[in-house]
């Protein structure tokens, strides 16, 4: 029996990028009973991001609601370039009906890094000092949107205080062809780990002269959505150092298996992050990623931006995410 809920879930603070800020999102759970078990699968397009962002999954509901799990299936991996969401809850269902717990639900856990969302420069000040006195190695800023001068000012104080802290940074696009060299150049200074996506999505041969030219290795986030069948293209043409794998964007794991794969090909390295999901599917994402020996910290943690959540299958100790199961 398949089932589909939504939930609305509001931002504590809303949650600002360089495209905007949200303040609520929708969540569905899709809910498969089976031999007398529940496994559900989070689905959480992001509204101005996803493909099947304006996708209401309720009314979809309405045409698929007599399927079988069998079919759905089917249906979705046909679908996937329309409805990458959809994937993620299938996967995250299939993940879940494997009889053999992930490394992860048997201890081994994950290092994260901390996020530091925008706002005022004072707060992310603040939040960034947080962060790295509650023991996180490796802190991600948001960048692009504030003045320039302040943004550095911020790293090097950071930087200052803490000089063996990895700093990544995510631009989202907010840099344009013409002035990027001069902004990582001076971000540069501060001995950043990466950046993710300098300049807008889109352009295979401007991501590859930013890529060539930049002081700081970057890593794709955005360029990496709607791409399903040009993976190994998009690679030879840009030659990042980094993809950042978010799976309810890019058409679950299925799909972030495929960017993996054709990655190490050409020693192209990788971590996965959150995309605002809620804590089901911040554990589907864990679980996957616990398959892999990697050294780079992940990005997951985004289920304390919530009023309210799922119940977590999981506690954050310092950087690291473990499993610690909770009565549903």
């Amino acid at each position: 029996m398949l089932q589909i809920h939504r939930d609305v879930f509001e931002f504590i603070t809303p949650a600002k990028t360089s495209r905007g800020e949200y303040k609520s999102k929708n969540h569905y759970r899709l809910v498969l009973q089976k031999d007398g078990k529940e496994h559900t699968g989070e689905i959480a397009p992001l509204p101005d991001l996803s493909l099947d962002g304006q996708v209401d999954y309720l009314d979809w509901w309405k045409e698929m609601q007599d399927t079988t799990w069998e079919s759905l299936q089917s249906y979705t991996l046909q679908n996937v370039e329309q409805f990458p969401a959809l994937a993620f809850a299938v996967d995250s269902i299939n993940l879940s009906l494997k009889s053999e717990k992930s490394p992860f639900e048997n201890g081994k856990p994950i290092a994260i890094n901390g996020l530091v969302w925008m706002n005022n420069l004072e707060q992310m000040r603040l939040e960034a000092l947080q962060k790295a006195q509650a023991g996180f190695e490796c802190i991600k800023f948001k960048v692009g949107a504030l003045d320039h001068d302040g943004e550095c000012k911020l790293i090097e104080s950071l930087r200052n205080d803490f000089p063996r802290i990895n700093i990544r940074l995510d631009a989202n696009g907010a840099f344009s062809i013409h002035d990027y060299q001069e902004r990582i150049k001076d971000f540069s200074k501060f001995q950043i780990h990466s950046i993710e996506q300098p300049i807008k999505a889109g352009t295979w041969q401007n991501m590859q002269e930013v890529c060539a030219k930049s002081l700081i290795d970057v890593a794709l986030d955005e360029e990496l959505i709607g791409v399903f069948k040009n993976k190994e293209n998009l690679l030879n043409t840009i030659k990042p150092r980094y993809i950042v794998l978010k799976p309810t964007l890019l058409g679950g794991f299925t799909q972030c298996n495929e960017w993996i794969n054709a990655a190490q090909k050409r020693d192209i390295l990788w971590w996965a992050t959150s995309a605002l999901e809620g804590n089901i599917g911040l554990l589907s994402i864990a679980k996957w990623i616990s398959n892999f020996n990697t050294n780079l910290h992940q990005g997951l943690g985004t289920g304390s931006l919530y009023k309210s959540n799922y119940k977590a299958q999981f506690k954050q100790i310092k950087d690291n995410l473990i499993y610690e199961p909770q009565p549903i």
